[in-house]
C-alpha cells in the first residue's frame, strides 16, 4: 500500500475555485467515508481549511488512485472534474510525506510560518480516528506531521517569517501598522465561534478593543467563547455574546467585524454593508468605481466622441491640413481617423504627384502611394484608420478614510466582494490577502526548516520501510515457535520419564537456540528493509522461509484494525 495525496490550494487554484470547492464539515466526513468504500483506498483523510482542501489515502493502485481521488474530491466539491482538474496537485509517497511535512511547518501556509495549521491537523486526524478511517499509515503519518511542526517552532525562529492569517488580515486593515495602537479603543464584532473566530477574538481582546461582541448561529457556542474572554486573565475587555439575527444592528455600532462560518452563502451582502455604514453617518453610502473601471470608461467616452472632420490645407485638392505645426504628409499619423472616401481622395492626389516637395529629399511620391494605398485598403474594410491617441491620464480620486473595516476569513466567503466599492469601507478577504502575501518576505529560518522537513521525510520512509516488514518478521517468529512446539511435544511422546524440570530446561534450551538463530538475521533484514529500494526484502525472507502469505497478510490486518480503533489522542 501507498500514500497518496490530490488536492488543491492557494497556490494551485485561484480563490474563486477554492471558494467554490469548500467543503462543509458533513462534507468533509461524506468525502472520507466514501473514499475508503472505494476500490483503490484502505485509509482517508480529509484536510480543509481556508486555503486548502487536500485527500490523503492509502491506495494500493497509483493511477487508479488519483482518477478516483480527483473524481472524489469533485463530486464532493459540486466543482465540475474538467474544471476542478487543472487545479489538482498530486503527491505520491516520500513525495506525499514531504508535502504533509511542509505544510505542518507552515512553509506552504498563505502566512508563512503561522502556526494555526497544525490545530487543523490535529483536528483532521481526530476526525479521521473517530470515522476509523484512519488506520496505521495515516494515524503515524499525521501524529508525526504535528510532531514536525512542533520542532520546527521550537527550533527555529519560523514564529518571525509570518503571523497567523489573522494577526496578517488585522495588519493589512490597518494598513501594516501596529495592530494595538489602530484597534484601540475600537468596538469588534465577532462572527462565528470556531476556531479562526476565536483565534480573531482572543487577539482583537488583547489588542485592546473596547468590546468583543460575538455572533454564532449556536448560541451557546457564542456564549461559551465570551465567557472564556470575560475570564481571561490577560486583557479586561468585556465580550457579550448576541443572536445571529443581531448581526446587522451590531455592525451598525461596531468599528471592526471579523467574520468565519462556515455558512455556504453570504453573511453580510452589500446592502447591509452599506446601510451599516449609512446608520453611522447618516449619509447614502457612494459606490466607487476601481482604477480599472474609470479608465475603461474613459476609454468609452473617447470612442464615443466623434472626430473632427480633415481640414482642407494650402495645396490645390489636398484634403490634408498640410500647415498645421509638426505635420508631416508621410506616415499613419498623418491619415489617422480619416474615413475610407476622404481616404482615397487623397490617395488620388498623391498619385497625381501633387506631394509636398518639403518631404521629397527622404520620400519619394511612389513610397508615399504605396503606404497611402495600403491604408486605404484598411479603411475599406473598418471603415476608417484608427486613431492612434496616447490614454488620458486617470484622476486618482482619493478614497475617504474607512468608519467600517471588515476582515473575512471564511472559505467561501462570508462578506459580499462588492463591499470593497463602498465608500467608507475597508475589507480584507482571502483574495486580498492572497495578493498582500505574494511578495512577503522570507526569513532566514525558513531554510532550516526545510532541512528538518528533508531530515524527517527520510526518517519517517525508512521507518516506514522498516514497519512494511515487521508483519513478515512476525510470521517468521510464530512459524518458528510453531515448529518448537512441535518437536517439544513429539519430545514428551518419546520421552515420557522425563519430569517437569527436565521438560522446562529442554523448552528453553530449544527456543534460546531458535530465537539466536533468528535475531541476527531479522535484525539485518529490519536494517536493510529501512533503506532506500529495501521493499524486496520482506519477499526474499517470504520466499526463503516458505512463509505463508495469508498468515502473513493477517498479522498486517490485525495491526491496522489495532490503529483504525484507535481514538482522538
Amino acid at each position: 500500500m501507498s500514500l497518496l495525496v490530490v488536492g488543491l490550494s492557494h497556490r494551485s487554484a485561484p480563490v474563486s475555485v477554492l471558494e467554490r470547492a469548500a467543503l462543509t464539515a458533513d462534507g468533509q466526513i461524506k468525502l472520507a467515508q466514501d473514499t475508503v468504500a472505494a476500490e483503490p483506498a484502505t485509509e482517508a483523510a480529509v484536510l480543509a481549511t481556508c486555503n486548502r482542501i487536500e485527500l490523503y489515502a492509502d491506495v494500493d493502485k497509483f493511477h487508479a488512485g488519483v482518477a478516483e481521488l480527483s473524481t472524489l474530491l469533485a463530486q464532493h466539491s459540486g466543482v465540475g472534474l474538467d474544471e476542478l482538474t487543472p487545479y489538482l496537485y498530486v503527491h505520491y509517497e516520500d513525495r506525499a510525506v514531504h508535502h504533509l511535512f511542509t505544510v505542518a511547518c507552515g512553509l506552504d501556509s498563505m502566512v508563512v510560518g503561522e502556526g494555526q495549521i497544525l490545530g487543523q491537523i490535529k483536528d483532521s486526524l481526530a476526525r479521521a480516528q473517530e470515522l476509523h478511517t484512519a488506520g496505521r499509515l495515516l494515524n503515524d503519518l499525521f501524529q508525526q506531521a504535528l510532531r514536525v511542526g512542533k520542532r520546527a517552532h521550537s527550533e527555529t525562529g519560523i514564529d518571525r517569517a509570518g503571523q497567523s492569517l489573522v494577526t496578517f488580515g488585522l495588519e493589512q486593515l490597518a494598513s501594516g501598522g501596529a495592530v494595538e495602537k489602530w484597534a484601540h479603543g475600537k468596538r469588534a464584532l465577532v462572527i462565528g465561534a470556531g476556531s479562526m473566530s476565536s483565534l480573531a477574538a482572543a487577539t482583537l481582546a488583547r489588542a485592546g478593543v473596547a468590546e468583543v461582541v460575538i455572533a454564532n448561529r449556536t448560541h451557546e457556542r457564542a456564549e461559551r467563547l465570551a465567557q472564556i474572554l470575560n475570564e481571561a486573565d490577560d486583557t479586561d475587555v468585556p465580550a457579550r455574546a448576541v443572536p445571529m439575527e443581531s448581526v446587522r444592528a451590531e455592525l451598525t455600532r461596531a468599528d471592526i467585524a471579523v467574520s468565519c462560518t462556515g455558512a455556504t452563502g453570504l453573511v453580510l451582502d452589500a446592502e447591509a454593508v452599506a446601510a451599516a455604514v449609512e446608520g453611522r453617518t447618516g449619509h447614502a453610502v457612494a459606490v466607487e468605481e476601481s482604477h480599472e473601471e474609470r479608465r475603461t470608461s474613459t476609454k468609452a467616452d473617447a470612442r464615443k466622441t466623434p472626430l473632427p472632420p480633415a481640414g482642407v490645407g494650402a495645396d490645390e485638392a489636398c484634403p490634408l491640413d498640410l500647415t498645421a505645426p509638426g505635420f508631416s504628409v508621410m506616415g499613419e499619423a498623418a491619415v489617422a481617423g480619416m474615413d475610407a472616401a476622404t481616404l482615397e481622395q487623397h490617395a488620388a492626389w498623391a498619385a497625381g504627384s501633387a506631394v509636398d516637395r518639403r518631404e521629397a529629399g527622404r520620400r519619394t511620391p511612389e513610397a508615399d502611394l504605396e503606404l497611402i494605398s495600403a491604408l486605404a485598403a484598411t479603411a475599406a474594410t473598418v471603415g476608417r484608420v484608427p486613431e492612434l491617441r496616447k490614454p488620458e491620464p486617470v484622476a486618482e480620486v482619493p478614497r475617504p478614510e474607512p468608519v467600517l473595516f471588515l476582515l473575512d476569513l471564511a472559505m467561501p466567503r462570508d462578506i459580499d466582494a462588492a463591499a470593497h466599492r463602498l465608500a467608507g469601507v475597508r475589507l480584507v478577504d482571502i483574495e486580498s490577502l492572497a495578493e498582500a502575501s505574494a511578495d512577503a518576505p522570507m526569513a532566514a529560518d525558513v531554510d532550516q526548516v526545510r532541512r528538518i522537513v528533508s531530515d524527517e521525510v527520510a526518517a519517517f520512509g525508512a521507518a516506514l520501510r522498516a514497519a512494511h516488514i515487521t508483519p513478515t518478521v512476525v510470521a517468521l517468529r510464530t512459524m518458528a515457535a510453531d515448529v518448537v512446539a512441535g518437536e517439544i511435544a513429539r519430545l514428551d511422546g518419546r520421552l515420557p520419564g522425563l519430569d517437569d524440570k527436565q521438560r522446562s530446561e529442554i523448552r528453553q534450551a530449544v527456543h534460546r537456540v531458535v530465537d539466536k538463530l533468528l535475531h541476527a538475521p531479522t535484525v539485518r533484514v529490519k536494517q536493510l528493509a529501512a533503506e532506500p529500494g529495501g521493499a524486496g526484502y520482506a519477499d526474499a525472507l517470504r520466499t526463503l522461509f516458505d512463509l505463508d502469505p495469508e498468515t502473513v497478510a493477517s498479522v498486517s490486518r490485525a495491526e491496522d484494525s489495532t490503529e483504525k480503533n484507535r481514538g482522538p489522542q
